[in-house]
């Protein structure tokens, strides 16, 4: 018999039996809609996330107290011990590593508001004291006005960048270039204005106001509100991205040195970049999708069981069908073609419903939290290649013994 002809004779066979056929996708679909829904739901996150972590450039990385990134408690603990990064060490990261070009520093406080003529933002402004390497270093670049400069940082004028969000209620229907701001009931001139840079996760990136890091020290001192010095963050941009792990490497050597750290012990400061952060997050949810795939396998299995129960009975209920077809000729590896064919079209049926159904319901989060939609193919291929071997696997039994039955024993089975 042609492959077209057994084809769609597999296929008359499963809709001649409806309720059967439904019941046995039933296994099929929850299988696959499980991994493809939770492969998808972290895809969305995890697209979303790099392009949050993604706040430095290629060739840029971070030099800081704090361990960056996913950490414990215990990780913390041990870091609060650190001496603080300092702003003579970013000048010394300046003059003594070869292959950077932008160092920049950075002090961060927390909780303020900003006011303009009796309108005020909401007390979670955040306040940064830093250089003119911040806008490049960051990749938040000055749309309206222009950046600090050098003499800004040399004379600590009260001047200040600010955030989208904060010119947009401040300032709806004017310019504010040129006009006064008041940022914890401290007075300064606007200069600059980032461009916008919303965040999915709702985080601060058109919320803070870039100040001289001179002018943060003068206002704030470098002790913070809980007592503890303030830390300087150092960013760094290598010369081109190929020297960015050179870079990190001399780094760490020119502040070993300047920090007094003997050889053998751990370093007092910890480094990220982009990349590293979005590693570290890929390596988390690595477990996910492997509890996931678990689970979804061991659905695929037990649907793959049920099938093969059914399809046994399909075999039992046609035996004078087998019968009749034996006595006109037809060999016995058409008659398996046949049965096994059934049971991979029906495991493929209920794969393709249950990618569709999978990323419909990853891409949920997508929907509520705001994200970008994803829809990872490969996890779809994955699915219905596991599809195809469950129907291969759970439907060689029924239909081998479908292909073995005696046609005479076949036609007098009642």
């Amino acid at each position: 018999m042609r492959w077209p002809d057994t084809f769609f004779m597999s296929l008359g066979a499963i809709v001649s039996n409806k309720l059967r056929s439904i019941l046995t996708l039933v296994g099929i679909v929850a299988g696959v809609a499980s991994i493809i829904a939770v492969m998808t739901a972290i895809s969305v996150v995890q697209g979303t996330m790099e392009r949050e972590m993604s706040v430095l450039g290629a060739q840029t990385f971070q030099v800081q107290k704090w361990p960056a990134g996913f950490h414990s408690d215990a990780e913390r603990r041990k870091a609060m011990k650190r001496p603080p990064l300092t702003l003579e060490n970013a000048a010394t990261i300046r003059d003594h590593v070869s292959t950077v070009d932008l160092v920049g520093s950075e002090i961060w406080d927390f909780g303020f508001t900003a006011n303009y003529k009796g309108v005020s933002t909401n007390p979670n402004l955040s306040i940064c004291g830093g250089t003119p390497e911040y806008p490049p270093n960051n990749t938040h670049y000055v749309g309206l006005g222009r950046n600090l400069d050098p003499i800004d940082v040399k004379a600590a004028r009260k001047v200040a960048v600010i955030g989208y969000a904060i010119a947009k209620k401040l300032y709806p229907f004017t310019d504010p270039i040129g006009k006064d701001i008041r940022v914890d009931g401290r007075k300064y001139e606007v200069i600059g204005v980032f461009d916008e840079k919303k965040s999915a996760f709702g985080g601060n990136f058109d919320n803070y106001v870039l100040i001289p890091v001179s002018t943060f020290v003068n206002t704030y001192g470098l002790t913070g509100r809980d007592g503890f010095p303030r830390s300087v963050n150092i960013t760094v941009r290598a010369i081109t991205p190929e020297l960015l792990d050179d870079s990190i490497e001399e780094t760490r050597q020119v502040l070993r040195r300047a920090r007094g750290v003997k050889p053998g012990q751990e370093d007092n400061f910890s480094f990220f970049n982009s990349q590293s952060l979005i590693t570290q997050f890929n390596q988390m949810s690595m477990g996910i999708k492997l509890a996931a795939f678990v689970i979804g396998i061991i659905a695929l299995v037990v649907a793959g069981i049920g099938i093969m129960n059914i399809m046994l009975v399909a075999v039992t209920e046609r035996t004078r069908e087998i019968g009749i077809r034996k006595a006109l000729g037809a060999k016995p590896a058409g008659i398996m073609t046949q049965f096994l064919l059934e049971a991979i079209i029906l495991c493929n049926i209920g794969g393709i419903i249950g990618v569709l159904a999978g990323f419909g319901m990853g891409n949920l989060v997508a929907v509520f939290a705001h994200f970008d939609v994803s829809v990872p193919m490969e996890w779809a291929v994955i699915g219905l290649l596991f599809c195809s071997a469950v129907g291969i696997a759970f439907g060689l039994l029924p239909a081998v013994r479908a292909s073995r039955l005696n046609p005479i024993d076949a036609l007098r089975y009642e």
